[in-house]
C-alpha cells in the first residue's frame, strides 16, 4: 500500500498537479502572547473506495485560510497541541511534548471528511476518517523547526507532502533566533544501512564501570498516560571507526531523552529519542499477558546511520493490568552487532490507571531461590539414606540365602 501511494505521489508530481497554497497560524495564551507559530505548504493525496467498488485517489492542499480552534499552548508538564481546521470539517493537528532541554513533534493527526462531495463525490464510506503518524522529531528548546525540502509522511491510504515548514512551540513570548533543520535539508553524505535479524548470537561486549541512570518514560493518549516505563538503558554496539569495527558502550541519558509512542487495545509502542539514538520497544498481547516482542534501534555508527531491529523477542511478560518488574541486569540481543543491557526495569504498556503502576509481577531473575538449597540438599540426603538402607537389605538377604541348611 505504501509503495502504491508513493508511486501515485510521484506521478502527480510529474504531471504538475501539486499545488502551492500555504497557511500561517499563531496560537496565543490567555495573556495574548504567542506560544505556537506554524507556517507550511501541505498536500494530501487520499486513496478511497467508490460506491462501484473501484479505488480512486484525490489530491488537495491545505488552504491558506484556516482556524486554530482546539489548540492549546501547553506547559513544561503538559503537551502543546496545534489544531488547524480547514473547510468542510477537514483538519490537521500536531502535538508537542517536552523536557528541560528539548521539545518534540510527537504525533501528526489528519482527519478528512468523505461527506465532502466536491473531493469525494462517490465515496463508499462516509464520515470523518482519521490517520495518525508518530514522528518524534526532537528540537532544542527555543529553536524553530525548519524543513524547506520536501518531507513525506505516509500512512494507510494517505500521503502527506510538506515543504517550507516552520514550526515553533512553547515560545511564550521568547524571541527565537535559532533554527533546527530537518534531515531532508542537510546534504547527504552516506547512505543509511538497514539490517533485519530474527536469530542472533551476541559477541562479547565491553562495559563501562558506571551503570546508566534510571529514567522514567511514558506515552500520553487522549485519556492520559497509557504506557509507563522506568529503566536504565545501555547500548553495546559494533561501530566502524578508522577502517575497522570497534565495540562501544553508551548509556542512555534520561535527562536528554524524549519519550513518545502510541497505544491501542492490542499493541503499544514506546519510542525513546536521545540525541542521535532512537530506541523503539513494541509490546503485544498473548492471551491475558503482555510482552515485549520487537525492538528497533537507529543510531550513528561512524560511517552513517544504522537501523537494526529484532521482531522475534519474548521479554518482560506480565499480566495485563499489572506491571513487569525486574531489578536484575538483563540483556536484549537485537543483532550480533548490537545488544541492550537493561537495569531496574518496571514497565506497564496496557491498562494504566491514574498514571500509576499496577501490582508488580517480578521477573524470574529476581526470585529468591536460596530457600530451595536446603530443601534440595535434604532431599538428596534422604535419597542417599534410602539407597544405603535398600542396599543393606539386599546384601543381608543374599547372605541368608548363602548359608541356608539342606
Amino acid at each position: 500500500m505504501e509503495r502504491l501511494l508513493r508511486g501515485l505521489l510521484f506521478c502527480l508530481l510529474g504531471l504538475g498537479l501539486m499545488t502551492t497554497e500555504a497557511f500561517e497560524v499563531q496560537v496565543k495564551d490567555g495573556s495574548n502572547t504567542t506560544c505556537t507559530h506554524a507556517s507550511m505548504s501541505v498536500n494530501f493525496t487520499i486513496r478511497y473506495e467508490t460506491e462501484s467498488g473501484t479505488n480512486r485517489s484525490v489530491t488537495f492542499s491545505a488552504p491558506d485560510e484556516v482556524t486554530t480552534i482546539g489548540s492549546t499552548c501547553g506547559t513544561s508538564d503538559d503537551a502543546a497541541l496545534l489544531v488547524v481546521n480547514f473547510v468542510n470539517n477537514h483538519s490537521w493537528s500536531v502535538n508537542f511534548t517536552r523536557n528541560s532541554t528539548m521539545y518534540s513533534i510527537d504525533m501528526i493527526v489528519f482527519t478528512y471528511n468523505t461527506n465532502d462531495s466536491t473531493l469525494f463525490p462517490d465515496a463508499k464510506r462516509k464520515g470523518l476518517l482519521t490517520t495518525v503518524k508518530s514522528v518524534n522529531d526532537p528540537i532544542p528548546i527555543n529553536a524553530t523547526y525548519t524543513c524547506l525540502q520536501q518531507k513525506d509522511v505516509i500512512t494507510d491510504n494517505v500521503v502527506q507532502v510538506y515543504w517550507n515548514v516552520s514550526l515553533l512551540a512553547y515560545a511564550q513570548g521568547v524571541t527565537i533566533k535559532r533554527e533546527f533543520h530537518c534531515s531532508e535539508d542537510a546534504p547527504t553524505t552516506h547512505a543509511p544501512t538497514t539490517h533485519i535479524v530474527t536469530t542472533t548470537t551476541p559477541k562479547p561486549t565491553p562495559k563501562p564501570e558506571d551503570k546508566p541512570s534510571i529514567g522514567n518514560y511514558f506515552v500520553i493518549s487522549s485519556k492520559g498516560k497509557c504506557l509507563m516505563a522506568t529503566m536504565g538503558l545501555q547500548l553495546n554496539a559494533s561501530v566502524f571507526v578508522s577502517g575497522h569495527n570497534v565495540w562501544t558502550t553508551r548509556n542512555i541519558n534520561p535527562n536528554s531523552t524524549i519519550s513518545s509512542g502510541s497505544c491501542s487495545n492490542e499493541s503499544a509502542l514506546l519510542r525513546l529519542n536521545d540525541s542521535d539514538t532512537i530506541l523503539e520497544f513494541s509490546f503485544s498481547l498473548r492471551q491475558k499477558n503482555f510482552y515485549l516482542h520487537e525492538v528497533n534501534v537507529t543510531f550513528a555508527n561512524g560511517s552513517g546511520i544504522s537501523h537494526i531491529s529484532n521482531n522475534n523477542l519474548s521479554f518482560w511478560e506480565a499480566s495485563v493490568g499489572k506491571s513487569y518488574l525486574c531489578h536484575k541486569e538483563q540483556m536484549i540481543v537485537v543483532s550480533e552487532d548490537l545488544s541492550i543491557n537493561t537495569f531496574e526495569v518496571r514497565v506497564q504498556p496496557f491498562d494504566v490507571n491514574n498514571a500509576t503502576y499496577g501490582a508488580a509481577e517480578d521477573c524470574f531473575a529476581d526470585s529468591d531461590l536460596s530457600f530451595l538449597i536446603p530443601i534440595v540438599m535434604g532431599a538428596v540426603l534422604v535419597f542417599l539414606i534410602i539407597l544405603v538402607f535398600v542396599s543393606y537389605l539386599i546384601g543381608r538377604q543374599k547372605s541368608r540365602t548363602g548359608y541356608q541348611s539342606v
